[in-house]
């Protein structure tokens, strides 16, 4: 008898196939070696060593190290400063004392050190991603919902890279990844209804522990960047609502109150240094990262307001105000309603350009060109112009740390002239709107299981990702790398579009949350 056909011999190859790629993908340590190679490539090829703040974060933690002072070199002094928060500076710091080296020099154990704060990362969203998953399906199940969320993550190059910087993105990804996970963690042991959860009653004292806990990490990643309270926002309206479908608002008000306590509790160090030094109490950095006495050009903003939405147009505009010269050509014709408007800006440029400072008499000027433009147009101020910003920090390429144009146009010549570069640019493009996709394929796919509690979860995520990207559109200098805190829900989400459904048998009980076993 003649052996199988070639249809079938390819069947069984391709069987087989399936079957060894299974059995790689399902060994999480394999996982964390592709992601500690993909972050050392970064590293070793592409570092981003003097990028956005980076010069003024090393400054600060050297002062710091050195002089016991956290501050900032002014007019041949070193002057106490809070325009940054600590959290980063003191992480220089610490790998400065271990090193003995300091600045450029400490660079490489830097980026090695957030190397592995990343691959933490990419641990925590592989457990956002089961814990969701275990409101829907069976435990059986769950592991490979955690190997693919690991595997996202560790092979997602936008978070990735950023660890070839010294900036705070890797931190702040890190304890938002963390203060997700706690606040899920939590929403499914109050919400699972009884059995689902082998578990004794959640005592009151072990839950106030708990809400701490998630307020306290949530302060920790304050301390690298100041916008993080913004979760804490989102997870208490999503508390409150949750115990007010209950008719226990009382007790919601209470874990609210508790998770803003355990929030201030690294806060207040900060504030009681700021309130001594700088004889002012405030717990975050200035929004406008001015030093004290400093202009803030409250004008000039608000006038950049009227047009800036594409991040290309901060490095012609914004970053160059009061150190280097801004030119009327280098502005997009958006800047401009009539010519007469362009030739005003024109001459108040040229005014600025002669000393490279902003006077506070420029100020006014281009704060009533703002004024001017806003009531003429207030749609595109207060509306269509954010959207844009909206969508630009969304849906770019992120190709900002790496030796890319991102020169798509006219999409001939730009491929002629250098086809690596467009296609990479095309290649990461393409992949960042595949994520966007995954999570609404992700979210709607959990919205539609109608397991006790899993809608809150869901929306505490949503709720976090709607409500951060419209304050980002509030700033006139949007950049694409504000967003990538939001990275583990995408990832987390992403996830759950590739978990298997759960069979009829063995699928979570649909009961109504009112039956929890949570107390509190």
């Amino acid at each position: 008898m003649g052996g199988p056909g070639p249809s079938a011999r390819i069947r069984l190859s391709i069987v087989r196939c399936v079957s060894f790629m299974k059995r790689i993908f399902s060994f999480g340590v394999l996982a964390l070696a592709a992601g500690f190679a993909l972050r050392l490539y970064f590293v070793l090829k592409h570092p981003a060593n003097n990028s956005g703040d980076t010069p003024l974060y090393e400054e600060l933690a050297s002062n710091w190290l050195q002089h016991h002072i956290y501050g900032m070199k002014v007019d041949d002094g070193l002057v106490p400063v809070d325009l940054r928060m600590p959290g980063y500076p003191a992480f220089l710091a610490l790998v400065y004392a271990i090193t003995h080296k300091v600045g450029a020099d400490a660079r490489f154990y830097v980026m090695f050190a957030q190397m592995i704060v990343d691959l933490g990362s990419c641990l925590l969203v592989a457990g956002l991603a089961a814990e969701l998953a275990k409101f829907w399906v069976d435990d059986r199940r769950v592991r490979s919902v955690f190997l693919i969320g690991l595997w996202l993550a560790a092979l997602c190059p936008f978070t990735a890279n950023y660890v070839a910087t010294p900036m705070t993105e890797v931190f702040a990804v890190f304890f938002t990844a963390a203060a997700l996970l706690a606040f899920v963690f939590l929403l499914r042991r109050l919400a699972a209804p009884v059995g689902v959860v082998p578990r004794p009653r959640f005592a009151r004292h072990e839950l106030s522990l708990l809400c701490l806990l998630v307020g306290l990490v949530i302060g920790m990643g304050t301390l690298f960047r100041p916008e993080t309270p913004l979760l804490l926002v989102v997870g208490c309206a999503i508390f409150l609502l949750f115990y007010l479908a209950r008719h226990r608002l009382f007790a919601g008000m209470r874990l609210s109150a508790l998770a803003v306590a355990g929030c201030l509790v690294p806060l207040a160090p900060w504030g009681i240094r700021n309130a001594i030094t700088l004889h002012e109490f405030q717990l975050l950095a200035p929004k406008n990262s001015n030093l004290p006495g400093e202009l803030i050009p409250y004008g000039f903003m608000a006038w950049e307001k009227t047009w800036l939405f594409r991040v290309r147009d901060n490095y012609l505009v914004p970053w160059k105000l009061n150190g280097e010269e801004i030119y009327p050509d280098d502005l997009p014709p958006g800047a401009f309603d009539t010519p007469e408007e362009k030739e005003r800006v024109g001459m108040l440029l040229e005014e600025y350009n002669n000393d490279l400072t902003l006077s506070p008499e420029e100020d006014a000027a281009f704060a009533e060109l703002a004024r001017e433009r806003t009531a003429r147009h207030p749609l595109r101020t207060y509306l269509w112009l954010p959207v844009a910003r909206g969508f630009t920090i969304w849906f770019t390429p992120r190709i900002e740390l790496l030796p890319f144009s991102g020169q798509l146009q006219p999409v001939k010549q730009a491929w002629h002239e250098d086809p690596v570069d467009f296609s990479v640019t095309i290649g990461f493009f393409t992949l960042n709107l595949a994520y966007a996709l995954l999570v609404l394929a992700g979210a709607w796919r959990l919205w539609r299981q109608h397991a006790p509690g899993l809608r809150f979860a869901v929306g505490l995520l949503l709720g976090y990702l709607v409500l951060r990207t419209a304050f980002l559109t509030t700033l006139e200098t949007p950049e694409p790398r504000y967003v990538l805190v939001c990275f583990p829900i995408v990832l987390a989400l992403a996830a759950q579009v590739f978990a298997r459904r759960p069979s009829a048998e063995s699928a979570v009980p649909k009961s109504d949350y009112f039956s929890s076993t949570g107390s509190g």
